[in-house]
């Protein structure tokens, strides 16, 4: 992670936290090796003393000894020659336990050989202490204390010299411990100032560096306000870093991409204007001309107008007429229809009674014909009968021509009649057909009196329309006048609009877009006072 990829507050905390932990290291550092240098000195001083006490001892216990010896020579009491043996023999049991302490401590090599020494003397003397021990149970005090002073005084004064080595050599340890001491403190002083200046140049080193991530930063946010300030946009800002200096810089970048992106709108918008205001102006002068031909014009179609109220007028009041007619004529055709009716009617009546006639001239022929039979059978049995039965003859015979006759007559009614009912049928038929032709001419005088009708109520529709086209018209004109004013207002509003556009250019022109300009200053056809020229709204 970079260092500008953190936040300065985080920055600021890590660097004078660094430096905390710097000088709590040296503090630790120096507090570890001042103790440490403390408890070394401490040690070797007290175990040098602790050394040097039991020296001491060990001393006093060859001292008693000594003096045990002298006591026992100067005295003939026996009891008393015996307690100063057992004197010694305590104060040698002292001694070891001493000697025993000392080698416990922990001795070096010269003082291990001392005490290798002195315990040499010990194991030496104790033959000759056994032997007096044994002169003074024999009540021979003379020969104990010589034993004691030809024997043991000289080990015990070379045990005493070792003894004195040893307690010179504890002294000389303590001297050792302390300069060793003073070296320690002499060698820690040098590591301390090293390790100090180490943490004063990391320190230095870290200040200049989180002085530069925030001050490089800000003299770039700086000269790029100055630039803007200035009217230059040109500047591409490149950010990497993440902290609140790269937000202000990405910022400052976005502000001036934003910026460079409004000055190249208001510059294409301000030769749009300017464009657009000479059109306008332009325009306005072929729209006040065009104003005053249409004026003329809406005089003429107002005239035009009034004429033709009048004819509609006159053609819906014509219109209203021809319905009144055609609803006569709708009355007249639909009472000849009823007529037609009616004669079909008694056509259909006729019919019937002829189709009766039919029937009843058919039971005449089978009496005819019935009769002609009996007229037959009746001459048959006249000539059956001979000479009485001529007479009957007679008759039958003119019965039967009667009955041929009435056959005749009736075939020719029948036929008469047949040829009526032919002739009532066709008759029936031109009626039926009269009569479907009537109800046609009633439906459709009846949908001509429906058309006449619509056509009247559209007249008069026309007419109402019309005269309110007319109005229309007449508030056109007055509208067109008044039109014409206002276009001799927007003229001036477009005239004045391009003086603010030119205005706005050489505002807007004191900014620089960077290679932009070029294509910018192209665009714009010159125009009064100082030229500027626009381009495209930058991507």
């Amino acid at each position: 992670m970079k260092l500008n990829d953190i936040k300065i507050g985080y920055r600021l905390m890590l660097g004078f936290g660094l430096m905390l932990v710097l000088m709590a290291g040296m503090t630790t550092i120096a507090a570890l090796a001042s103790r440490q240098a403390g408890a070394s000195l401490t040690r070797s001083v007290d175990q040098s003393n602790a050394k040097s006490a039991l020296v001491a001892a060990m001393r006093q216990n060859l001292f008693h000894q000594g003096l045990a010896a002298r006591n026992i020579g100067a005295t003939a009491d026996l009891n008393q020659m015996q307690k100063e043996m057992a004197n010694i023999g305590i104060e040698q049991q002292r001694y070891r336990d001493n000697e025993a302490k000392l080698a416990a401590l922990g001795l070096n090599p010269a003082e291990r050989a001392i005490v290798d020494e002195m315990h040499g003397y010990e194991q030496t003397s104790l033959p000759y202490f056994k032997e007096a021990q044994e002169y003074v149970a024999g009540f021979n005090a003379g020969q104990a204390l010589k034993v004691l002073t030809t024997q043991v005084a000289p080990l015990q004064d070379k045990w005493l010299a070792g003894l004195d080595r040893m307690a010179a050599l504890q002294n000389q340890e303590i001297g050792t411990g302390i300069s060793r001491f003073k070296d320690d403190s002499a060698h820690a002083t040098v590591i301390m100032t090293l390790i100090c200046a180490v943490a004063m140049t990391l320190a230095v080193v870290v200040a200049l560096r989180l002085s530069r991530s925030i001050t490089r930063p800000l003299q770039q946010a700086l000269e790029l306000a100055t630039r803007v300030a200035g009217g230059d946009l040109t500047q591409r800002v490149a950010v990497g870093a993440q902290d609140e200096t790269g937000q202000l810089l990405r910022a400052l970048a976005s502000m001036n991409d934003s910026l460079a992106a409004t000055v190249g709108a208001v510059r294409t918008s301000t030769e749009s204007i300017t464009v657009a205001s000479r059109e306008i102006a332009s325009g306005n002068a072929d729209l006040s001309s065009r104003t005053e031909a249409q004026a003329s014009a809406l005089e003429q179609t107002a005239s035009s107008m009034e004429e033709l109220t009048g004819t509609v007028r006159q053609n819906a009041q014509h219109a209203q007429q021809a319905n009144q007619l055609a609803v006569s004529a709708s009355a007249v055709a639909a009472q000849g229809g009823q007529i037609v009716a009616d004669v079909v009617q008694t056509m259909a009546t006729i019919k019937a009674s002829s189709y009766q006639i039919v029937d009843i001239i058919g039971v005449i022929d089978s009496i005819a014909f019935q009769t002609n039979i009996l007229s037959l059978n009746a001459a048959v049995e006249a000539a059956r009968a001979g000479e009485q039965g001529r007479g009957f003859a007679v008759v039958a015979s003119e019965v039967r021509n009667l009955a041929q006759r009435s056959a005749g007559a009736a075939k020719e009614i029948k036929t008469l009649i047949g040829n009526s009912v032919e002739q009532v049928d066709a008759g029936g038929k031109l009626v039926d057909s009269a009569g479907e032709t009537m109800e046609r001419i009633v439906s459709a005088v009846r949908q001509v009196a429906d058309f006449m009708h619509d056509i009247t109520a559209a007249s008069q529709e026309q007419s109402v329309g019309i005269e309110e086209v007319n109005r229309a018209v007449g508030q056109m004109d007055a509208m067109t006048q008044q039109n014409a004013a206002l276009v001799e207002q927007a003229a001036a509003a477009a005239e004045s609009m391009q003086e603010q556009a030119t205005n706005l250019a050489r505002a807007v022109g004191i900014f620089k877009l960077g290679a932009q300009d070029a294509s910018l200053h192209a665009a714009l056809p010159p125009a009064r006072g100082p030229q500027y020229r626009l381009g495209a709204t930058p991507a």
